[in-house]
């Protein structure tokens, strides 16, 4: 069997279309579908059942897919082992981040991950804490980091770094120096992210905990993006609570006002998440044993 076409192999497993793997690996679609057949050929074996646009495993073909990941972890060792410095481990990291640690993380994990491993390219999706779980949990991505836990026992959690939410408003807004209360925002137009965020997920606890409905804050929008929703605020739309991470460049810079809340001491960590059941790339797990001291 050769090597390549098994990794092609392990792409079209996880992306269920010769497609998305074809875009995945920067290769077309047909030179994926002549690896699948010169590999089904090989064996004697019919891997693949095309079902409507997916391509559906085999039992034959869920049992190579698990051999390949182990031939293909056994081949990264080898490399590994023979590289003197270790700078010529090359491959592909597929990571999914929410919102905040998107954008003020992961770019310096990156930076330091790559000054070890230069050959290291990462193909990085930023969506809300919840559908980072789900990609991590189907296999999706390699590797997920964000705000809040989504309990399976398929996913395992580790926590990186621990911030806390504050709130935030235009500089058009004054609500005194210091702290405030909770009951001190219900007036004011509020802008939120969407339900699936970690931030949003943490802010309906601490409602719940004081007896606040989620009804009473004067939500005037629900936003996608995080950096949108500051953008928001900065114009005076509405007020937000957002993570201290995000908000802190901002206020430093005199771009908005940031607060402290009365009573909200619930600390958050950010965490990187992978699946158990699934075999990583000797880089993705080096990038996952590493993770700690990259921020």
């Amino acid at each position: 069997m050769d090597l390549h076409q098994l990794f092609v192999f392990t792409k079209v497993v996880e992306h269920k279309s010769f497609s998305k793997a074809a875009e995945d690996i920067f290769l077309s679609q047909s030179t994926v579908s002549s690896h699948i057949h010169g590999l089904e050929k090989t064996l004697g074996l019919k891997l693949f059942d095309r079902v409507g646009r997916e391509s559906i495993l085999t039992p034959q073909g869920e049992r190579l897919y698990q051999w390949a990941l182990k031939l293909l972890l056994i081949k990264d060792q080898a490399i590994l082992d023979l590289t003197e410095g270790m700078a010529e481990l090359r491959g592909i990291i597929r990571i999914a981040a929410s919102s905040v640690p998107g954008q003020f993380m992961l770019p310096k994990m990156v930076k330091q991950f790559r000054e070890q491993y230069p050959e290291a390219l990462f193909r990085i999706n930023q969506s809300s804490s919840k559908i980072v779980a789900e990609k991590v949990l189907h296999g999706s991505v390699d590797i997920g980091i964000l705000g809040e836990k989504y309990v399976d026992d398929k996913l395992l959690y580790l926590p990186l770094l621990k911030e806390k939410l504050v709130l935030i408003t235009s500089n058009q807004v004054d609500l005194s120096e210091g702290n405030v209360n909770i009951e001190d925002i219900l007036q004011y137009p509020f802008v939120m992210r969407n339900s699936d965020s970690g931030t949003n997920a943490i802010l309906e606890k601490f409602l719940k905990k004081n007896n606040i409905a989620k009804d009473k804050l004067n939500v005037i929008s629900y936003i996608e993006d995080g950096q949108s929703l500051i953008q928001f605020v900065m114009q005076d739309v509405g007020i937000s609570i957002v993570s201290e991470i995000a908000a802190r460049e901002y206020a430093a810079k005199d771009m908005l006002r940031m607060y402290d809340i009365n009573s909200f001491n619930d600390e958050r960590f950010f965490y990187l998440v992978y699946n158990i059941n699934k075999t990583q790339s000797l880089l993705s797990k080096l990038f996952i044993d590493s993770a700690r001291d990259l921020f």
